[in-house]
């Protein structure tokens, strides 16, 4: 069944609405320890909601593992959960990733709705159909494709943010326009999260991301081809973030898609002739606003090492979306450890 997305202008209206088109006989909200006081409260008074039960797992990627998969398991278990119950994820994307996940193996699968509170889980991870948990130190090791019947996006969730977490989801919405067209790319690099993130002109920046993200989904569900345009930044990010929790230095996603991205656009230029101006103005947005991850040459060899756990990987081969311009699309790209590495002293230089 087809995921709806909501941009949703009365929450409880919505909610209401999608919990009446999921036929359920008990509905329960996961939330972690973070949403269950920052944003529990904002719906839980909701009449959809009367008789809602409440799992509460752990906050932060760290604890997107086993043990708190698990923890759902058994709440759903031991409360009398069928395969006609409904899960309701409230949190980022860590939340909706185990959340969905939970509820695509529990009894085979229940009908599950994510409502993102996160900037992150707006743009990213709520939206596509991704779930899954991390395992053995790496990210989202082990998961299913499968939708959430409905993806509820309110801003009112952003005001419990910090600017960081922010900034985290941001970068999610400029790797979107890079892969999207030069005014949306433009856009980006020309607002300011000090504006308000409740304004119409941020929710319109929203909306394009949002609906960028699902036509891909819509085209390519299983990430066989186009889909890997939303890999842009991710294969070397995802190993600044393997890398930061080895290190004990966890950083958050976006930021490390965003280092991603300036390594990324490197091979751009180098491989696929991204215009170098872009490219300059791209690393500059990311300087200004992310700062610097420190690494040094004694860590490019376990960084590529991660980069080889990519699950776009092939044969061995480490696997890039690269682009050729603002909106030029170049899926299955590969680059050598000697490129691999001067993308790196790029990253470190610039």
């Amino acid at each position: 069944m087809e995921q709806r997305v909501i941009f949703s202008k009365n929450l409880q209206e919505e909610l209401a609405m999608a919990i009446a088109e999921c036929h359920h006989d008990k509905i329960f909200v996961l939330t972690d320890e973070t949403t269950a006081v920052c944003c529990w409260p904002v719906i839980q008074s909701y009449l959809c909601l009367k008789g809602a039960q409440v799992i509460t797992i752990p906050a932060s990627d760290t604890h997107k593992d086993l043990d708190s998969l698990a923890q759902v398991w058994t709440a759903l278990g031991k409360n009398g959960a069928t395969r006609h119950s409904l899960l309701i994820n409230l949190g980022g994307g860590m939340v909706t990733d185990l959340g969905g996940f939970a509820a695509s193996t529990f009894k085979r699968g229940i009908n599950f709705i994510n409502i993102p509170t996160t900037l992150l889980a707006m743009v990213d991870a709520s939206v596509g159909g991704k779930t899954g948990i991390n395992f053995n130190g790496l990210k989202n090791e082990i998961g299913v494709f499968n939708e959430s019947r409905f993806v509820i996006l309110n801003t009112c969730f952003l005001r419990t943010l910090d600017t960081e977490n922010l900034l985290s989801g941001y970068a999610e919405m400029l790797k979107h326009s890079l892969i999207a067209n030069e005014k949306m790319w433009a856009g980006h690099l020309n607002f300011s999260l000090e504006q308000d993130v409740e304004s119409e002109e941020f929710a319109l920046l929203l909306r394009q991301s949002v609906e960028l993200k699902e036509r891909i989904v819509t085209e390519d569900p299983k990430e066989q081809g186009i889909r890997k345009a939303l890999n842009v930044g991710h294969t070397i990010g995802h190993a600044f973030e393997s890398f930061a929790i080895q290190t004990h230095r966890p950083i958050l996603h976006g930021y490390a898609v965003a280092y991603g991205i300036i390594c990324e656009l490197y091979l751009s230029v180098v491989k696929t002739g991204f215009p170098t101006d872009k490219m300059r103005q791209t690393v500059r947005f990311i300087r200004e606003h992310y700062g610097f991850f420190p690494i040094t040459c004694d860590d490019y060899d376990t960084l590529i090492e991660l980069m080889t756990h990519d699950k776009k990987n092939t044969s061995g081969i480490i696997n890039f979306t690269l682009l050729g311009g603002i909106g030029d699309i170049r899926i299955n790209q590969s680059a050598s450890k000697e490129e691999i590495k001067e993308a790196l002293d790029f990253y470190r230089e610039s």
